[in-house]
């Protein structure tokens, strides 16, 4: 599994303009984590076939659907961002404080991969102390793939991976966690160090298959490695239920807010009835706020979560959102799983005897 995209080249990517202090309202300073971030080439001369339009058309659909209109991008700059407005829209617009990127291949769609690697992995280099770049794995590839995984893991210096397993492989239309060589996979993943693994388990994306997302696989990796972190990108949705009752009784489960999060435009109970189950089932040191730029730009969502509060004819059933709750999902989760360094006065005061 060769995971270098050949040939590319790129303008080199500066902050330039003044950027953002780290977000404060109403007297409160918050340290904003995106916990995934994409760079991606969805443009006519890298998709391979049909399916690769369909794929960023499904994309662009939820973007317009979701956002608010001040904030929605022509269809052609949605295709492919680039590092530069990457740059800007995160750290000079964004508040962001600091990036993971969780990047898809989609080799069966896209020629080059989806996720840019060589562009996404170059800014992470230049930018470190703003951007952790992580990578993917197929365990379908068997043993090449591993041996790939091992070479990818010393070169970009892993802490986490994200795994598509919806992603189409062959005649394989996808995968199980629990299927054999992605238990050899995780094995390996846990001897290199690589405790973080993201995976997506949320709304189905033209053309990819519902049931390669379901969540109970989720179940059976999470009990049988007890040492490594297992987000749940996009939490399930639409299986919520089903991935807060495997994340109360895991508690190396945690849930990613990208795509859930931008209900609070559109559908804003709903995203009380979201992020209210989550606080019930899990707590607020395993949710993770996170754009899925360039989904959507954070920072919208972040203004957006800061003002949001459960409305109170819902409050008999789920508890109001404290300034304290929104502090650690905004950032302080993220950050304490990837040893992130925040300074003393964005972090949260632990009760008397924590």
């Amino acid at each position: 599994m060769n995971t270098d995209l050949p040939n590319v080249t790129f303008q080199d990517t500066v902050i330039t303009g003044t950027e953002t202090d780290m977000y404060s309202k109403d007297g409160e300073n918050y340290f904003i984590v995106d916990a995934h971030i994409a760079l991606w080439d969805a443009r006519p001369e890298n998709q391979l076939n049909i399916h690769g339009k369909q794929f960023i058309d499904c994309f662009y659909d939820y973007h317009q659907n979701l956002s608010p209109a001040s904030e929605k991008w022509p269809y052609e700059e949605y295709l492919y961002q680039g590092g530069e407005r990457l740059m800007k829209d995160l750290f000079i617009d964004g508040y962001v404080d600091h990036a993971i990127f969780q990047p898809a291949r989609l080799g069966a769609f896209y020629r080059n991969g989806f996720g840019q690697t060589e562009e996404a992995f170059a800014l992470a280099q230049r930018h470190p102390d703003k951007l952790t770049y992580n990578h993917y794995w197929d365990p379908r590839f068997e043993q090449a793939g591993l041996d790939q995984l091992r070479r990818d893991a010393e070169r970009f210096q892993l802490k986490g991976a994200k795994l598509y397993t919806a992603e189409w492989h062959g005649d394989s239309r996808g995968y199980k966690l629990d299927d054999p060589w992605s238990y050899r996979y995780l094995e390996a993943a846990q001897e290199m160090g690589i405790k973080n693994i993201h995976i997506h388990k949320g709304p189905t994306i033209r053309p990819l298959d519902r049931d390669a997302f379901d969540v109970a696989d989720v179940d059976k990796v999470a009990t049988q490695f007890p040492d490594m972190n297992f987000v749940v990108e996009h939490c399930g949705l639409p299986r919520l239920e089903d991935f807060c009752w495997i994340a109360t009784q895991e508690p190396n489960v945690h849930a990613g807010l990208a795509v859930a999060i931008p209900f609070i435009h559109t559908r804003p109970r709903y995203f009380a009835q979201i992020i209210g189950e989550l606080l019930y089932w899990l707590d607020e040191n395993r949710i993770q706020f996170s754009s899925d730029y360039a989904l959507w730009t954070p920072k919208w969502l972040i203004e957006r979560f800061v003002d949001f509060q459960i409305p109170e004819d819902m409050q008999g059933e789920y508890p109001p959102i404290t300034v304290a709750q929104k502090k650690k999902i905004l950032g302080l989760n993220a950050a304490a799983m990837y040893d992130i360094e925040v300074p003393a006065e964005y972090t949260v005061a632990q009760p008397a005897g924590v």
